[in-house]
């Protein structure tokens, strides 16, 4: 079998392959993401590949077990895994650069290894002694977690074939190569054969893998997007550097809810879970002041309470601004233009600025409710009690629509001792039995503006 080298031209995107530059990827129609590569290419020269038995199975006798999960002792990732780690399992974790990656699959070594589980560490990218003064922040370590700093995709493979461990991290896929590729490491087609040859290891040994990805400027894992089809959990851990969160979120999973998130804090000592996000959200709310809001938005299965922050005042300029930090820009202009169009108030010439407090983004329509009424106490400089929760979603003709799960929003806000709860009056009939706070139905934007008036 002979073999030989070509150029061949792969988009960082998606990773579709051209034998030329082109401008625009005829796939992913993104542009300027064509990158030239050198790969080598076998020629069989007429030969036919030797032949391989392949068995079928009815659908029938495909067993329908239990998957075995193994817990991490870290409730947060649990939830956001679907109740655990599944053998067998390829997780890719991204995130910024200094957001907590290593930190957090340290800790899941130190919990696994805790519990007996033979746990190898492999890092392409800080030395032995490195990561020992990140772990002694951290805690004791058991024996059963080893280390390897490795890049050679070789070498690590006969490295997890002979000492077959039951979890396995490899940090990150950005630094592994393989002799086989002639590309350099990082590339398209590096990347590729790294996370295939890892993902063959997974299945092939029973062996949980997690790997760490790089993130580009636009906040996706660096590489080809064929990358995240390959693995079958993909986890972003979101959260501002400078911020003491961290959120963990679910984009893809094969094994459970794709919904869920994690909410972590950022300490010395390593990441600590936030069990209660909605009284981590609500601290230092300020008492009677206009503008201010608490609203409920759902992420997976769990409630999660927000202050909303609305600013409305008079322009200097021709063009009033329109400022959003936290939710889309798109949304609260379309919500404004209802405010102006529904309930006649003047904004053209106000400023308007909202604000979700904490740097957490929301973009679920539960909060638009919400947010109208942040513009409306700012614009009346009248606050709304302390002790009130909105949410609903609103349409164009200014009526106030159905959410969904609103039994389990109501609950959460009345566990945290909020007295009266502002919602769609189409909803207040799925909330049953849930005593000690006042349920207020609205049908339009101009029942929710003269409980503020």
């Amino acid at each position: 079998m002979a073999k030989g080298k070509k150029s061949i031209f792969f988009c960082q995107n998606c990773g579709h392959e051209e034998s030329k530059w082109l401008g625009q990827c005829p796939a992913c129609k993104e542009w300027n993401t064509f990158v030239e590569e050198t790969v080598t290419v076998s020629k069989t020269n007429g030969v036919k590949p030797a032949h391989v038995d392949a068995k079928i199975v009815t659908l029938s006798r495909v067993s329908t077990d239990k998957e075995d999960r193994m817990q991490t002792q870290i409730r947060e990732l649990d939830r956001v895994l679907g109740g655990g780690i599944v053998q067998g399992s390829l997780v890719l974790v991204g995130g910024d650069p200094g957001i907590g990656k290593s930190t957090l699959l340290l800790q899941v070594c130190q919990k696994l290894s805790d519990q007996k589980k033979k746990v190898l560490y492999i890092s392409g990218e800080e030395s032995l002694r490195q990561i020992k003064l990140r772990a002694n922040r951290m805690g004791e370590f058991s024996d059963d977690l080893f280390l390897l700093c490795e890049t050679n995709l070789e070498t690590i493979r006969q490295v997890i074939e002979k000492e077959k461990p039951e979890i396995a991290v490899i940090d990150s896929i950005q630094t592994m190569y393989s002799e086989e590729v002639s590309s350099a490491p990082g590339s398209v087609s590096q990347v590729r054969e790294a996370t295939n040859t890892l993902m063959q290891l997974a299945k092939g040994l029973n062996v949980a893998v997690f790997i760490v990805g790089h993130v580009t400027k636009e906040g996706t894992v660096a590489g080809p997007r064929v990358l995240e089809h390959m693995v079958d959990t993909v986890l972003y851990f979101e959260g501002d550097r400078h911020a003491s969160y961290r959120i963990l979120r679910g984009v893809k999973n094969r094994f459970g809810s794709t919904n869920e998130i994690g909410v972590f804090e950022m300490r010395q000592s390593g990441l600590v879970e936030v069990p209660n996000p909605s009284e981590y959200m609500l601290k230092g709310r300020p008492e009677n002041a206009s503008g201010s809001v608490v609203a409920c938005s759902m992420e997976g299965t769990r409630p999660i309470l927000l202050e909303i922050q609305g600013l409305v005042c008079k322009t200097n300029f021709g063009m009033p601004r329109r400022t959003a930090a936290g939710t889309d820009y798109n949304r609260v202009n379309l919500l404004m233009a209802v405010l102006e169009k529904r309930l006649g108030l003047p904004l053209s010439g106000y400023d308007a600025y909202v604000n979700i407090v904490g740097g957490i983004r929301m973009n679920e329509p539960a909060i638009d409710l919400g947010i109208m009424m942040a513009l409306i106490s700012s614009y009346k400089n009248r606050p709304i009690s302390e002790g009130t929760i909105v949410f609903g979603e609103v349409g164009l003709s200014g009526e106030v629509r159905a959410v969904s799960m609103p039994e389990q929003r109501v609950a959460e806000a009345r566990k945290l001792g909020f007295k009266t709860c502002i919602m769609p009056e189409v909803s207040k009939e799925m909330v049953k039995n849930i005593d000690g706070i006042e349920i207020i139905g609205v049908k339009s934007v101009n029942q929710a503006m003269n409980l503020v008036s």
